[in-house]
């Protein structure tokens, strides 16, 4: 088959069949882009001129590239293009995969960049006014266009640190979603569904932006039961909220990078560091693995290090 037409229709599988995400085969697109056009400049047009040694070569000139690929970027592409020609192969379109042997890049271990508490508290008080109390909660009462966003900024990273959970799967909660008190239902990969618990800040910030800055916004656009939303009505994006956290850290003027994602390893690093189990951290991540989990396990070596240097008797 012409590498132009494989590619098409094994992108076509995996966002129709297998319904991965919008990133997720925009990511392989652009690997399989890179990929055809590395094949034809090797005067290569059809996918049963690929062999292993061809995709070795293929591997090898990509790491060799300058600037250097990252590690992680390379296994993307390594993936990439293994999920191509497996497809080819269980499709009965080539007669057997070339990419069979082809093993992925070992990555070193990098361990997730968290906040401090003392850190989180400034990120979060500059991301909009604290929730009033009591009876102030209640009514609208006029509040200025920067107020209601400020109220959902508020919210919205209260509840990113508060549950631990993903950027994506916070957007697209629906009102419903938060409607359970104390716990919040998240939908993670694969649409699986868990139950995580809210504390009672978290809880607060919510509750003050639905009651008076989500009614608001609501009447600007159209109706919809997502639960947080733009300044024109509309759901709020995942890039939208991405800046939204960089505008929070700039006022915050916190210099190391943060990002959606440095709220998801915090809230795993502090629960950890507060005795929590392991385990039950990976079930508030959504995690399938409890590897994945440990990796954070990593993330507490300062405080190994304090321990050890107060407490043996031989550590000076």
């Amino acid at each position: 088959m012409q590498i132009a037409r494989a590619v098409d229709s094994y992108l076509r599988h995996v966002a129709i069949e297998r319904g991965l995400s919008e990133n997720t085969v925009a990511a392989y697109r652009h690997d399989l882009s890179g990929y055809a056009e590395w094949l034809r400049e090797q005067h290569i047009d059809d996918t049963a001129a690929v062999t292993s040694v061809t995709l070795a070569s293929f591997i090898a000139d990509r790491a060799a590239a300058q600037p250097p690929m990252a590690a992680s970027s390379l296994a993307r592409l390594q993936s990439s293009v293994r999920g191509l020609h497996r497809f080819l192969a269980r499709e009965g379109i080539e007669p057997s995969d070339p990419s069979s042997h082809l093993r992925p890049p070992k990555q070193p271990r990098r361990l997730p960049k968290a906040l401090t508490i003392e850190q989180v508290e400034s990120l979060l008080d500059a991301s909009g006014p604290a929730p009033a109390t009591g009876a102030d909660v209640s009514g609208s009462g006029g509040a200025a266009a920067g107020d209601l966003l400020g109220m959902r900024d508020r919210a919205l990273l209260e509840l990113l640190y508060a549950t631990g959970a993903r950027v994506s799967e916070i957007v697209q909660l629906d009102v419903d979603d938060a409607a359970r008190g104390d716990v919040l239902r998240v939908r993670g990969k694969g649409s699986k569904e868990r139950i995580v618990p809210v504390g009672s800040y978290a809880r607060a910030a919510v509750d003050a932006y639905l009651t008076r800055a989500r009614p608001e916004l609501s009447h600007r656009g159209r109706s919809t039961p997502k639960l947080f939303l733009g300044a024109r009505g509309a759901p709020l994006s995942r890039q939208s909220a991405w800046l939204i956290i960089q505008a929070a850290a700039e006022r915050a003027h916190l210099t190391a990078h943060v990002s959606p994602h440095t709220l998801r390893h915090s809230f795993a690093t502090h629960l950890l560091q507060g005795g929590a189990d392991v385990r039950v951290v990976q079930e508030l991540l959504g995690h399938a693995s409890v590897a994945t989990t440990q990796i954070y396990t990593y993330v507490s070596i300062d405080a190994l290090r304090d321990v050890y240097a107060t407490s043996h008797p031989r550590a000076r």
